[in-house]
């Protein structure tokens, strides 16, 4: 699992920084700093807001870094400590992220010691030295903050030679620069990103409770052949698949031969032609870009098929989509999935992901979801979190990434695809959907064991056994241990965007059916963790006491040919007992990708008659016969 204790360790240099005490500064602070910054820097007021829109939506996170070690409303970067070593969560636990009992499990070689920073790395002491601020003040005031990226992007309009117009148009280079991308695509994507925002204009109240607007300015046609003169590199991004609107480049995961007859890191496929393109895996790396790229190109280790970096959210591609990743423990998903790790870390609240990533991710999920028709929805765009055990064995050791700290509802926004209500106000289906900052379960183990994780907002809701909080929590029995409110245990945890049917209702509070068992939430009227939601919901047979679950949608011993071993059929330790509802997300094939040679002569992919629903059954998926339920219109 994604640990605590390792990450803590990673970032405890940087996680220091408390949030300011004292009376709440005004609500229009922030507004007058980034006004009074750009006219000392002689920055548009409009570039400067766009930037830092970009780069955090304004919000300062009481001076807590981002992943990438970036601090305040401009994310200026001073990550020595963060990126002091490198690590993946694949290689943190029991689990196989192949996910395929056929074929033993492969474990990372050790990996090469972390590289020398990077310039996008250490923005925050190039301001300090341009203004004469001091680290810690640029770190915890969000005001000087604003000034030291205000200064920055003087610095880089200046190493343009360029004027310090006041026209929003003459800037696009200086914010290219200022990504810290140090490839002309990168550089030019964020610009056209930032200059967007510009465009649109935005409005909203910070995580501090400041209001901040910038209006919307339609007519600005920046001169974009500024980034040309920039000096960066060109990125060799021919054959990747990727949309024209992120930057994208190959770096390949490797297909290799090595010691007495192994292969790594992935198969080769024929996807979609060989077998549907299903799932989109959201992951986070659990250790910093350079690190995971070295990860990946070892041919003795696991692979995905894109990963995205926090500062400026650039791309790179593994992996052909056609072709089979092993990153999310299932064989039965890694078969019908695309993998895309983000730079982050799940045990560390504070450690934000940039709207950066988050925007470049929306495109290529969008991307490939219209070029692969899957649905955008929280049944087909999973977590690693989501992704079920394929056998009982394995249950426990999945993993638990991107966490409670992604940020769904706003992804989905981006993705086009929001959630809202879909259907009356008594329905007997809802989705999770919780206000993201004002909902703040307390979690523990995020710096050590037991311990209470640093207060934040959370895209996942709490269940109990009954209708009140002193309740006991709902167990998992797959997990064989006592829930807990542990960072990395899912047992009594929904996620946003997760569609339920309704057991029950009592004052505030909302039950569901999850895990075989009724499961309450609070869900006040005031602030609902849930809206009421349209969905086809799948019960047992009438006549059957429960039914089966399983991990995986395997076909029918009669369906594989002569030379491919018959895959069990192994149910999960739970069960779907009569007169409980769960919602199917798509009717899938019994199917099983026979892959476990270096040469393809003898891959096969093995389709049954048996057919199946994916369910949302826990907080993760789950598969029911579908000969063994029936549909509840």
């Amino acid at each position: 699992m994604a640990g605590g204790v390792s990450v803590a360790a990673l970032l405890l240099p940087l996680l220091g920084a408390a949030p300011p005490t004292g009376p709440a500064p005004a609500p229009d602070r922030l507004q007058r700093a980034f006004a009074a910054a750009a006219r000392e820097y002689r920055v548009p007021p409009s570039v400067l807001l766009g930037v830092s829109y970009l780069q955090s939506r304004w919000d300062a996170h009481g001076g807590a870094p981002s992943v990438t070690g970036g601090y305040g409303p401009m994310h200026l970067t001073d990550a020595r400590a963060a990126l002091a070593r490198a690590s993946s969560h694949h290689d943190a636990g029991a689990e196989d992220p192949r996910g395929d009992d056929a074929r033993p499990a492969l474990r990372p070689a050790a990996g090469p010691a972390a590289p020398a920073l990077p310039a996008r790395l250490t923005t925050l002491p190039a301001a300090a030295r341009l203004t004469g601020l001091s680290a810690e003040a640029l770190r915890t005031d969000p005001a000087a903050n604003v000034a030291g990226g205000a200064a920055l992007l003087a610095a880089a309009q200046r190493t343009l030679g360029e004027p310090p117009s006041a026209d929003p148009a003459d800037w696009y280079g200086a914010v290219a620069r200022f990504s810290g991308a140090d490839d002309t695509a990168t550089a030019a994507a964020y610009a056209d990103d930032v200059y967007a925002v510009i465009r649109s204009g935005e409005r909203r109240v910070t995580d501090a409770g400041q209001r901040v607007e910038l209006a919307a300015r339609p007519e600005v046609a920046p001169e974009t052949g500024q980034v040309a003169r920039a000096g960066l590199r060109t990125v060799p991004g021919a054959g990747t698949e990727c949309p024209p609107t992120v930057s994208c480049e190959w770096i390949p995961a490797p297909y290799e031969e090595f010691g007495d007859g192994d292969y790594g890191n992935h198969d080769l496929g024929d996807r979609p032609a060989s077998q549907r393109v299903r799932y989109i895996v959201v992951h986070d790396t659990e250790g910093a870009w350079d690190g995971v790229l070295n990860m990946v190109r070892d041919p003795t280790y696991v692979s995905w098929h894109y990963t995205l970096r926090s500062t400026d959210g650039h791309i790179a591609q593994h992996v052909r989509t056609r072709d089979v990743a092993w990153h999310a423990g299932n064989w039965y998903v890694n078969a019908g999935s695309i993998g895309l790790e983000h730079e982050g870390f799940l045990a560390a609240p504070d450690a934000w992901y940039t709207e950066a990533m988050y925007r470049s991710s929306a495109r290529l999920v969008t991307y490939l979801a219209k070029r692969y028709g899957i649905p955008l929805d929280r049944q087909h765009v999973l977590g690693h979190d989501n992704v079920p055990g394929p056998t009982a064995s394995a249950v426990p050791g999945m993993h638990t990434d991107p966490g409670p700290y992604w940020d769904w509802a706003h992804y989905f926004e981006l993705l086009g695809r929001p959630v809202h209500p879909t259907a009356g106000k008594h329905a007997p289906v809802v989705t999770i959907r919780p206000d993201y900052a004002a909902n703040r379960p307390v979690y523990t183990g995020c710096a050590s064991a037991g311990e209470p994780c640093a207060g934040h907002g959370s895209s996942e809701v709490r269940l109990y056994a009954d209708h009140d909080e002193d309740a006991p929590l709902i167990r998992d029995v797959g997990l064989g241990t006592a829930p807990t409110t542990g960072v990395n245990d899912l047992s009594s945890r929904v996620s946003t965007g997760q569609s339920y049917a309704v057991a029950g209702r009592w004052g505030e509070w909302t039950a569901i059916w999850y895990l075989g068992q009724k499961a309450w939430f609070r869900d006040p009227p005031d602030a609902p963790a849930a809206v009421p939601a349209r969905g086809v919901r799948v019960r047992a047979k009438a006549g059957a006491e429960s039914v089966p679950v399983y991990g995986r949608a395997y076909p029918e011993a009669a369906a594989y040919p002569a030379g491919v071993p018959v895959q069990a059929v192994s149910p999960l330790p739970y069960r779907l007992p009569a007169g409980q509802a769960y919602v199917a997300g798509d009717v899938v094939p019994g199917e099983y990708y026979y892959a476990v040679t270096f040469t393809e002569d003898t891959h096969r992919v093995v389709r049954g008659e048996e057919r199946y629903y994916e369910i949302q059954y826990g907080h993760r998926v789950a598969y029911v016969r579908a000969a063994d339920v029936e549909v509840v219109r």
